[in-house]
């Protein structure tokens, strides 16, 4: 089978405290490294989930809802007000 080298860029100390949790383990990184890309190959996705934080869908989801409390509303709203209401839902 033929090989290829992979090169990234990693935080100096993320790289050391993987190496040794990968010695503790009993391998080295290029085998760890090999089993998390078959893994993936085998599975077809990312052996951990991705997705956005927190803190930005319910900042989305806050401002949804003082959009919404504003529509039903027949009252004309200053860019102030509407400031004032995204600032009280974040709180």
């Amino acid at each position: 089978m033929e090989q290829s080298t992979l090169s990234v860029r990693v935080d100096s100390n993320d790289k050391k405290c993987f190496e040794l949790f990968c010695s503790n383990t009993g391998m080295n990184v290029s085998t760890a490294i090999n089993m998390f890309i078959k893994a993936v190959l085998r599975e077809q996705k990312l052996p951990f989930e991705v997705k956005t934080s927190t803190f930005d869908n319910e900042m989305y989801s806050k401002l949804l809802e003082a959009e919404k409390e504003m529509d039903v509303s027949s009252k004309r709203y200053t860019s102030e007000e509407v400031l004032e209401s995204m600032k009280n839902r974040i709180r």
